[in-house]
């Protein structure tokens, strides 16, 4: 019987995956031959594995368990439907140009695994490596560059320190002049960084995961935890109970109100709301990723022509995916102030985020903290970019019962002993991260 499932899955995705030859042949079949991405399969009663959360983090860990550990008996329960969450929520931007040795080198692994991810998964979750530029504003912001820059090509990245006119040839609309409210001096380029698209790299790995046998669960949501004395062995969903030796837990802003189901109440992180903004479509005038040295804004532009940027939190704890206009005035004023001409171009629309800020701004990826359960949360501001890599350490984890050493000083205990990974050495408070 076991050899049979395999045939017929080996089937299915023999004849599911994408190609030339496969849009060709549609293009005659009035489109009517493409088959669902991915199923939409009951619950089993018992699986090896359950993961709680249909986000990227939560669907990349899924594919890396089948399809590098081979565990396929997986559950991955979401409440809405995929890509509701922060996956489909955020700016798009990939990079690695981190200060601290631990986070280069896991942002690097996420990098590398970027960078062949769309033939991986046999689906084009279009990463464009367009270049990511830090503005630097004063000439001690040149030296913190230097400083970061030289920390990313020790531990094997790239990076690059540019004087001002090097940045006014690499993006010739942004205001370089004297009269500039704040006068760009330089800045570090990281060459290989860039973007994504964020529903595709959801949907690719969705697909990916479903077809090595993976059982998404959508309109599922965790409504607690079944518990045999102090351990976890399962959740109770909106759709029955479902038992695991292991259950995972990827929910991004939703970690508080989750675990608390389990009972931990004293996680290390706050929920706070993250906005976004995409304007009319222009004709290409901001060849990379863009941010702003004298405030918080990042910016670039979509392949639809869209400027697509963000900037700080609203500043107060949320769970809501929306946010207020005074961050919204803050936003405008520091992309005005990289870009004057773009003082009458119209918004598209705006959407919220909800952000796990860890209290030192560094990710968690840990086994525990109760016996069966692995936890994946804290990740700030850089969830999007660490798609591929977390779900890749957290599956190892998962699967051996302890972390690869890239994920090894991402833990829970790190915040009792004292070690915390603070990138930009601001302490113990979520928002300033």
């Amino acid at each position: 019987m076991n050899g049979y499932c395999d045939f017929q899955q080996q089937d299915q995705a023999r004849m599911a995956r994408y190609s030339a030859f496969e849009v060709i042949k549609n293009a005659f079949t009035g489109n009517k031959g493409w088959q669902p991405a991915w199923r939409k399969p009951e619950p089993k009663k018992s699986y090896d594995v359950i993961i709680v959360g249909g986000g990227g983090h939560g669907l990349s860990t899924a594919y890396y368990l089948a399809s590098v550990h081979g565990i396929t008996n997986v559950a991955l329960v979401e409440k809405g439907w995929l890509g509701s969450g922060n996956i489909g929520r955020n700016t798009t931007i990939v990079r690695s140009n981190y200060l601290l040795p631990e986070n280069i080198a896991f942002y690097e692994k996420s990098m590398q695994l970027w960078r062949s991810l769309s033939h991986e998964l046999n689906y084009n979750v279009m990463f464009s490596p367009r270049g990511v530029l830090n503005l630097a504003h004063t000439p001690g912001q040149m030296d913190v560059y230097a400083e970061r820059g030289n920390a990313m090509r020790l531990m094997g990245g790239d990076a690059e320190l540019l004087n001002r006119d090097q940045v006014a040839r690499l993006n010739p609309g942004l205001d370089v002049s004297g009269n500039a409210r704040f006068p760009v001096v330089g800045g570090l380029l990281q060459p290989s960084a860039g973007s994504a698209r964020h529903d595709a790299v959801a949907w690719g790995y969705a697909r990916g995961a479903d077809l090595l046998g993976v059982d998404i669960l959508e309109n599922c949501e965790v409504t607690g935890f079944l518990r045999e004395g102090d351990k976890i062995v399962g959740v109770e969903t909106s759709r029955g109970k479902i038992r695991a030796e292991k259950t995972a837990v990827a929910v991004a802003g939703s970690t508080s109100r989750v675990m608390r189901l389990a009972g931990i109440n004293n996680l290390p992180i706050e929920s706070h709301v993250l906005q976004a903004f995409v304007s009319e479509s222009l004709k290409p005038v901001i060849p990379n990723v863009v941010t702003f040295g004298g405030g918080h804004l990042y910016a670039s532009q979509s392949d639809k022509g869209g400027l697509v940027f963000g900037g700080s939190l609203d500043g107060y704890n949320s769970y809501a995916q929306r946010g207020n206009l005074p961050l919204v005035e803050e936003v405008m004023n520091e992309f005005l102030a990289m870009y004057p001409r773009f003082a009458r171009l119209r918004l598209l629309r705006s959407w919220g985020g909800v952000m796990d800020m860890s209290m030192d701004g560094s990710p968690i990826i840990t086994k525990g903290p109760l016996p069966g359960m692995y936890l994946n949360a804290g990740w700030c501001y850089g969830g999007f970019k660490a798609t591929p890599a977390s779900g890749w350490c957290f599956a190892h984890t998962i699967a051996n019962d302890g972390p690869h050493e890239i994920n090894a000083p991402f833990t829970l205990e790190r915040f009792k002993q004292g070690r915390p990974l603070d990138e930009k050495g601001v302490g113990p408070t979520p928002g300033y991260h």
